[in-house]
């Protein structure tokens, strides 16, 4: 047998349901803790971030207008779709985190049960989160909640999987696009995640994962007038955090500032989705 050159593998984004690369071109090394080369991701400029903006209003129109049930369905799927690829995202995670195998497994778990847990609320978030207010009058007054928009994430930096499904599950379950900008020094596993996306149900736009960094791109994404929201979660320098904030405030974008020391693996609660939801107040006449 011959010696042969390994076949170095270059990670492209995801946008708009396809995997294309940066329109500048330019690529990263990823390497393991130790600092060995796993391969090359490509990094993103903000051209490719306002391309992810625009696949994503046109992916938001298609899943807003499910139905809450379709929704959990297709979360479900990507459950199924990570099952099928465990041993894949053990590699990845032992590989991105330098951690055990044991460790790479009982994260990856918790990754494939959150998203079965989020994909269980898909149909019960408006009995939760709405209500049926009493009023003084002859009206019927219901209280809904609808999804915000197109949110963009920063997913947490130290944590390739279970913070990155931690971060996205929450903004789609009620009908929301999302960017993600992935770990700058870990994106494999959000890589095989988007994967894992394009060949579920998801429709195209309705997720769009960039790798690089968000140093470089969010100001932008922040900026944009076409996102309503944006999720701080990996973004680790306050100075920068801050600045986002208030460049998001010129377009009245909903803020979730960062939060040190999260536990990802913690019950998530319900506080990520009300981060993103809107309440909407109906008033309808008695008797009509």
């Amino acid at each position: 047998m011959t010696d042969r050159l390994d076949v170095r593998k270059t990670y492209k984004l995801f946008i708009g349901g396809a995997f294309p690369r940066s329109e500048s071109g330019r690529t990263y090394e990823v390497t393991r803790p130790d600092g060995a080369f796993l391969a090359n991701a490509a990094k993103a400029s903000r051209k490719d971030g306002r391309n992810s903006v625009l696949a994503a209003r046109k992916g938001y129109a298609a899943w807003n207008a499910a139905t809450a049930y379709n929704r959990g369905q297709v979360l479900y799927r990507i459950a199924e779709v990570m099952e099928g690829r465990r041993a894949q995202f053990i590699a990845d995670v032992q590989d991105a985190e330098g951690c055990s195998d044991t460790q790479a497994r009982a994260q990856v778990d918790a990754a494939i049960d959150r998203w079965v847990w989020y994909a269980g609320w898909a149909d019960k978030l408006a009995q939760v989160l709405g209500s049926a207010n009493p009023v003084a009058g002859p009206y019927f007054n219901f209280s809904v909640p609808e999804a915000s928009g197109v949110v963009v994430a920063v997913a947490p930096q130290d944590s390739s999987l279970i913070g990155l499904v931690s971060v996205l599950a929450p903004i789609l379950v009620s009908g929301n696009a999302a960017i993600v900008v992935a770990s700058t020094a870990r994106p494999l596993p959000s890589v095989t995640l988007a994967e894992c996306l394009a060949t579920s149900d998801v429709p195209g736009g309705v997720v769009n994962v960039l790798t690089g960094d968000p140093v470089e791109i969010m100001p932008w994404l922040a900026e944009h007038a076409d996102v309503n929201a944006l999720d701080l979660a990996g973004i680790t320098d306050d100075a920068l955090a801050t600045d986002l904030e208030r460049a998001a405030a010129g377009t009245v974008k909903r803020v979730r500032r960062p939060e040190a020391g999260a536990d990802w693996f913690a019950d998530p609660g319900l506080s990520r989705i009300r981060s993103f939801v809107e309440t909407k107040t109906v008033w309808h006449p008695m008797g009509v």
